[in-house]
């Protein structure tokens, strides 16, 4: 091939994989994160229901074993689309000021159980969070399979956690055994910012062998770094499920009293995503 046909051609070339790209993004396809390959994600851009291949529900009130989800909680969790659905790219979880089933509100707590679990990764998550006193919305695992026992000998971590009583701040905090609420020992980081509750924000968690990290717009806030060798301390070998809610009120939530004036409430989640690391060997 002469030499200016060939010239011609690879500048065609590179012009459609340039395309390619960018309708790509334009289509939601998330971008490469340096160092991550991604595993799992919704990126919410199917109006309706939540993907049920992805997400299940809790629903009522934890009653009769676990009334008030265990920290006396005031809504009734449904599975209908006033309280969760998919529209306009992001998905809705509202939590609504209704009798219903016994309780005087409604929410919904989607979860990944049975569906997809993980050992170590990077979690992301971008969301805008509800506000008033009362609102408590969290991003959070749970293990699959409770490897050391009931909560919390098997561990909980929560990725993002925000009270609507301390408006520009944002939790991150790990339960076990040894270091738990109850006890007042758990683990637990903050970061402040004034906006959380107008506008989009990224929470992130890197979770490795040897630690775990949190991250607010991609700047780190806290660590907990595995120096154990007993699961009272560290359980965190094993897998776990992602859980995304929001509660009213409850031991925390409605530490300052719950605003009754305040609803319907929304949490928004732009999208959810799941990376191991680009080295890792397969099937970790």
């Amino acid at each position: 091939m002469p030499a200016t046909y060939l010239c011609v051609f690879l500048i065609a070339l590179l012009g459609l994989l340039q395309c390619r790209n960018e309708l790509t993004e334009a289509a939601g396809a998330p971008p490469p994160l340096p160092g991550w390959e991604l595993v799992w994600a919704d990126e919410f851009d199917t109006p309706g229901p939540p993907d049920s291949s992805r997400w299940s529900y809790d629903l009522g009130d934890g009653c009769p074993h676990l009334c008030g989800w265990g920290n006396n909680e005031l809504q009734s969790y449904t599975d209908r689309p006033r309280n969760a659905r998919v529209e306009n790219g992001r998905l809705i979880i509202e939590a609504h000021r209704e009798n219903y089933q016994g309780r005087a509100y409604t929410s919904a707590r989607l979860l990944t159980r049975e569906r997809a679990a993980w050992r170590f990764g990077r979690f992301e998550v971008r969301a805008k969070l509800p506000s008033g006193r009362g609102t408590w919305p969290a991003v959070w695992m749970l293990p699959e399979t409770w490897e050391y026992g009931p909560w919390p000998k098997s561990g909980e971590i929560d990725i993002m956690e925000h009270v609507g009583y301390l408006p520009d701040s944002i939790f991150g905090t790990v339960h076990t055994e040894a270091f738990n609420h109850m006890r007042g020992t758990h683990k637990t980081g903050a970061v402040h910012h004034p906006d959380v509750e107008k506008d989009f924000h990224t929470y992130a968690l890197e979770w490795s062998p040897e630690g775990i990290v949190w991250y607010f717009e991609d700047r780190p806030y806290h660590r907990f770094d595995n120096t154990y060798d007993h699961p009272d301390e560290w359980p965190f070998d094993q897998e776990f499920h992602l859980i995304l809610n929001l509660a009213v009120g409850g031991n925390w939530g409605g530490a300052r009293g719950v605003d009754s004036t305040i609803w319907p409430q929304r949490f928004e989640i732009d999208y959810v995503r799941v990376y191991r690391p680009a080295d890792a060997p397969a099937g970790e």
